[in-house]
């Protein structure tokens, strides 16, 4: 057991070391310069003050009752800095731009400096600090009480004769420290080096503390790590509480509440915030505070474990096995050792949050008060700083003693744990309004009033009030059955909603601290102060979208001198510091500060940055108000001036800064001190600048200095490199270029002088110039050698194509002479075949017979149809058919079509109609024609019953030509296979022979002509298939042709002239002619026609003549004939050239044209139709 006396002399030799540490601090520590990377391992071990007695002691505590949840306690900070560090990144450049002292004076900045604003939310942060201050004051009375024999835990009757009170004692001790502490100078905004050492020092030694604790008890008490693990999982009691199932619901609400009081429970503020030096320590703290905490909470378990292991059966209270496990184990020294940590814990916690509520009570409450009714100004000039430290001191020992008050009334009925959540519950409060404001634009300060306000009151009656009624001070009956019996109002179910206490709480206060925020802030529509301040908090995109309207720009003076302004700072700040700040303020700008000249916006708003540095961004702004109204008769409004006039300047700068980001280049501006003092977001880019060199006041050598530190201006002496860059850029001010990036890219620096001294620099990406001028450079240097080879490979590319043209047009003409030889020589014997079987089928012969005729004609039809189709596909394929558009009439190949397919129609049982017309087209004649045929050949031989039907219909400045059946039809799926070579549809047609080649011609042909072709089919009903064609305008043609007078009614009887180079079509002619009764004469050339007809006992009837004749062609032996016997015969040419210059000529001389193989039936129908005709002029 130890002594009093030695434990107060121990304490007190401890916190003299600390003071040793904190005058090191102050005294001999160089501070960091701006854009230096500050102190990252000591910033970061002082953000560790998150840690106190509550982790050092109540972690344990909180595991030995519900297992494994303390963890989410930690776990928040953890997420926070590090999937939140752009967050926090955002909030220490808007606290560092707006000389923000406190987490109420940044509120109340981002809500319009509103002065009403930065009281609620002191008045929050000292009532829910409260709580959190007397768990401190509770940590160290009672381990204090245990280490001297007087606690219930270890009751040793030991007579207290120095101490009365021990909690008093220890309130008015730490009231004493934080004073020397934290209040030796009036700038909030200063960095205390001492303070932040002090409590840097304080996180080592309680993270050694507690680790050198947990070593003894796992290895010196039981036995190492896998002994303790095998007593734990013996332990009935042990495996139930750390078997508990997973609390969801907890974790959440825990985790949420740490993360937001990482950042706003006033000490974290300050010490993140507040004392930040640059963003490189909060980027380091990234990793280096939650390490920290890994490490302060790796014995958590297993003291927590050891704990019921050893002591828990003697009553002792969890939340302080970290003392008593030592104690009971008779190590003095160690439980010195955990004393000391526990002490650290505490007091480096109270210490810092007594400072930094003081610095919100002083600037969010009293100072206001006192400017507001004039008690400043009967201060004696100069003393208003004193007056500052003396209010701070004594709010700092106002808050200690209220937390005495709240340990004395509350701290015995809950345990350490449970009273810091309670606490953290209330601090995020300020949560919505804080986070808010940051990220969303339309926040106001009536909304941040009433959210914080309600969400408060909530806390207080479903966290707070269940407090106060377990202490006893109130009855309990209002937690059980609600204020008046009304049970839906019971604090710990609300409207009947049953939750863990702690996660109901939070569940209605901060749902409630939203909606109302929300709601009021989108109720009422920001001030021009509250847009100024948004602007400030929001990013550039954010708020554009929430502006309204521009202010009128505007010269701007006040009625009061630069001297009033300067003496009224100076209260404050004291004489010396306002000077000089005056001073650094006219050389900065290059102006020159005459005490009787009216002061600008620009010095009015520099003067209020300034006070906001003592008494807060609120109170500044009213010191202000109120100094302008002084000065004014329009006392009311200075309020409203003092905001347009800062809104109008906050316009201009934000405009100057938007256009200069719009330029391409990189610009910077350095002072004639060649300090930085404007920038746009191109030359931070471009040079790869971090964040802490991109602010006002960084000198120019330093930046040069880190960037020749990178190695981006090559090999040697870092001196001697700024140097050069320096002499290039202030004197001699030559362009010149240099390699960034590790050399990747090269960037130009020009370099401009400013009228008042100083230079303008601008940054040109040059990387993708140089490196096109270098390419440009290896091009030329081989581009002659290049266009010489491609020469050469042409002239050689242009010889083989020359000859691989040469072998193709050979080819082709070989192919077009094959073409031309087998239209004739395969169809004349074709030709002469199928006349001798009609001949046979029209003569009088036995039906065996007859039978075996019909097969062999059909055969024949068969063998002519392969031929003409793949002969007429071969000429398309090789583009040798000739398109003649021309204009004519439908009506001379719709009676041509029915002339064709009428017999073959009627021989089937077909009914075949053909539509007359008097419509005239424009397309090529031939192959129009053979569309048609084509398609009614499909339909009569795919037709079993029924009719078919050739006609058109107008469409506009197009006619559809139509061929219906009522056929099978064509089913859905195959209407794309007809149209492809050799593909038939399987059917109520199949029996009929073909190759599937009929569509695929017409497809071509219409494609060639630019004719659409349509098909409309329904199964079992028949097919519609419609060609599209040009009208064009009829023409008149006249024609007389002279017949013999004599009119006949059928072949019978006539006079036929047949005129063909080969014999064998002449004796089919003259056996199938003969068949019909004609009287036919037969000639194989041109003299011999002649001589034949001379010698006919009359008059041909008709001249049928094949176009190819050994010597000349069929129409130069009509003509010879009709020009001996002087009468214009009827004729046709009968041929087996399909070409369509044949056509052409036949046309041209007016005869009838026939296509061999011959069908018996369209012969007879022409002939027929031309000896019925009488000598007219045909139209």
């Amino acid at each position: 057991m130890l002594d009093a006396t030695m434990l107060i002399v121990i304490a007190l030799a401890y916190v003299g070391g600390l003071f040793v540490i904190a005058w090191i601090g102050d005294r001999v520590l160089l501070r960091s310069p701006p854009g230096s990377g500050g102190r990252p391992l000591i910033y970061s071990l002082s953000i560790a003050v998150y840690c106190t007695s509550w982790t050092y002691f109540g972690s344990v505590g909180l595991s030995a009752r519900t297992g494994y949840d303390f963890i989410p306690v930690y776990l928040g900070p953890i997420l926070m800095f590090t999937l939140g560090l752009p967050v926090l990144m955002r909030i220490v450049r808007v606290a560092k731009g707006q000389n923000i002292t406190s987490v109420a004076d940044f509120i109340a900045a981002r809500y319009g400096k509103s002065q009403t604003v930065a009281a609620l939310v002191t008045v929050v942060a000292v009532v829910g600090s409260l709580p959190y201050i007397a768990l401190q004051l509770k940590a160290i009375a009672v381990t204090m009480e245990t280490l001297i024999g007087n606690h219930a835990l270890l009751p040793v009757d030991l007579p207290r004769s120095i101490f009365n009170d021990t909690a008093f004692l220890i309130t008015v001790a730490l009231s004493a420290f934080a004073i020397l502490f934290g209040t030796r100078h009036g700038d909030a905004t200063e960095h205390q080096q001492g303070l932040i050492l002090a409590i840097a020092t304080e996180s080592l030694v309680k993270l050694a503390a507690f680790l050198a604790v947990g070593l003894f008890v796992t290895f010196a008490m039981a036995g190492g790590p896998q002994a303790l693990l095998a007593q734990a999982a013996a332990h009935e009691e042990i495996a139930k509480i750390f078997g508990q199932s997973f609390h969801g619901g907890t974790w959440l609400t825990v985790g949420l509440l740490s993360a937001v009081c990482i950042v706003l429970l006033p000490r974290q503020f300050h010490v993140a915030i507040v004392e930040n030096n640059s963003e490189s320590e909060l980027r380091r703290a990234a990793w280096m505070f939650p390490l920290y905490l890994v490490l302060i909470n790796i014995f958590v378990v297993p003291l927590a474990a050891a704990g019921l292991l050893f002591v828990g059966s003697q009553g002792n209270d969890p939340d302080f096995y970290v003392l008593t496990l030592p104690v009971s184990a008779g190590a003095e020294w160690m439980s010195l050792v955990a004393f000391i940590g526990g002490l650290s814990a505490a007091t480096a916690m109270v210490i810092v949050e007594s400072i930094a509520l003081a610095i919100m009570l002083s600037n969010g409450v009293i100072i206001p008060l006192l400017v507001r009714y004039h008690v400043a100004d009967i201060v004696a000039h100069g003393d208003m700083a004193r007056l500052l430290l003396t209010i701070r001191r004594v709010a700092i020992v106002g808050v200690l003693f209220l937390a005495y008050l709240v340990f004395s009334a509350l701290g015995e009925s809950q345990g350490l744990a449970a009273i810091g959540l309670v606490s953290f519950a209330a601090i995020a409060q300020l949560a919505p309004a804080f986070f808010g404001g940051l990220f969303w634009g339309k926040g106001t300060s009536s909304g941040a009033l009433a959210g914080i306000s309600i969400g408060f009151l909530v806390w207080g009656y479903t966290l707070l009030l269940p407090w106060v009624a377990k202490a006893g001070l109130i009855s309990h009956g209002i937690v059980e059955n609600g204020p008046f019996g009304f049970t839906f109002l019971r604090p710990q179910a609300l409207f009947f909603l049953e939750f863990e206490p702690l996660t109901h709480g939070v569940l209605w206060s901060i749902g409630a601290n939203i909606i109302a925020y929300v709601m009021v802030s989108l109720v009422r529509a920001p001030t021009p102060i509250e847009r100024i301040q948004a602007q400030q908090f929001l990013s550039d995109e954010q708020f554009r979208s929430t502006l309204h309207s521009s202010p009128s720009l505007r010269m701007w003076r006040s009625p009061i001198t630069i001297d009033d302004l300067q003496s009224t700072v100076a209260r404050y700040l004291g004489e010396e510091r306002t000077v000089r700040s005056f001073s650094d303020y006219a050389s900065a700008n290059g102006v020159m500060l005459i005490p009787s000249a009216k002061a600008d916006i620009q010095i009015m708003r520099f003067a209020e940055r300034l006070l906001a540095s003592s008494i807060g961004a609120a109170s500044s702004r009213l010191v202000l108000a109120l100094l302008l109204a002084r000065a004014n008769a329009t006392g009311p409004n200075a309020l409203r001036l003092l905001d347009d006039a800062s809104e109008a300047l906050h316009y201009n700068r934000d405009l100057l800064q938007s256009a200069i980001d719009q330029v391409r280049q990189g610009l910077s501006v350095f002072d004639k001190d060649m300090r930085l003092i404007c920038w746009n977001r191109q030359f931070r880019e471009m040079l790869d600048l971090p964040a802490d060199l991109a602010q006002v006041g960084i000198p120019l050598d330093r930046v040069l200095e880190v960037l020749a530190e990178r190695g981006d201006f090559g090999q040697g002496n870092v001196k001697d490199l700024v140097s050069q860059r320096l002499i290039r850029l202030a004197v001699t001010r030559e362009t010149f270029q240099e390699q960034v990036d590790g050399g990747r890219r090269i960037v130009e620096i020009r370099t401009s002088t400013m009228p008042q001294g100083g230079i303008v620099t601008t940054y040109s990406d040059v990387t993708d110039r140089i490196a096109a001028a270098s390419a440009l450079a290896r091009a030329n240097e081989n581009l002659e050698r290049r266009v010489r080879e491609r020469t050469a490979e042409l002239l050689d590319v242009n010889a083989a194509l020359a000859v691989a043209k040469t072998k193709a047009d050979e080819a082709n003409l070989d192919k077009t002479r094959f073409l031309a030889a087998a239209s004739h020589d395969i169809m004349q014997p074709l030709n002469a075949a199928r006349l001798y079987v009609q001949s046979l089928s029209e003569s009088s012969i036995d039906p065996q017979s007859m039978k075996l005729v019909r097969n062999v004609d059909a055969s024949l039809n068969a063998v002519e149809e392969i031929f003409s189709t793949l002969i007429e596909i071969s000429r398309m394929d090789a583009r040798r058919v000739d398109v003649d558009i021309t204009d004519f009439p439908l009506s001379d190949i719709f009676e041509q079509l029915k002339l064709e397919f009428e017999p073959v129609a009627r021989e089937r049982g077909l009914a075949f109609t053909v539509l007359p017309t008097n419509v005239w087209v424009r397309s090529d004649r031939r192959l129009l024609r053979r569309v048609l045929q084509n398609l009614v050949s499909n339909a009569v031989k795919y037709t079993r019953t029924g009719k078919v039907v050739l006609g058109l219909r107008r469409r506009g400045e197009v006619v559809s030509l139509q061929v219906l059946d009522t056929g099978p039809g064509i089913p859905e799926d195959k209407r794309r296979l007809i149209f492809h070579e050799f593909q038939r549809i399987e059917g109520a047609g199949s029996r009929e022979h073909g190759l599937g080649l009929g569509l695929s011609i017409v497809e071509r042909i219409c494609l060639m002509l630019g004719h659409p072709l349509e098909l409309n089919s329904e199964a079992g009903k028949g097919s519609m298939f419609s060609v599209v064609v040009p009208l064009a305008v009829p023409v008149k043609e006249t024609r007389t042709t002279v017949v013999p007078a004599r009119k006949l009614g059928s072949p019978k009887g006539s006079y036929v002239l047949c005129i063909d180079n080969e014999p064998a079509v002449l004796a089919g002619m003259e056996a199938l002619l003969g068949g019909w009764g004609c009287k036919v004469t037969t000639a194989t050339s041109i003299p011999t026609s002649v001589q034949a007809a001379s010698s006919m006992p009359a008059l041909p009837d008709v001249i049928l003549a094949d176009y190819h004749l050994d010597l000349g062609t069929g129409l130069a032996a009509i003509a010879a004939v009709r020009d001996k016997l002087k009468v214009d015969i009827p004729a046709v040419i009968i041929t087996a050239d399909h070409s369509a210059e044949v056509e052409r000529h036949v046309r041209e001389a007016g005869h009838a044209i026939l296509r061999k193989p011959l069908k018996a039936a369209a012969l007879r129908a022409l002939m027929t139709r031309l000896l019925m005709q009488t000598p007219t002029a045909a139209q």
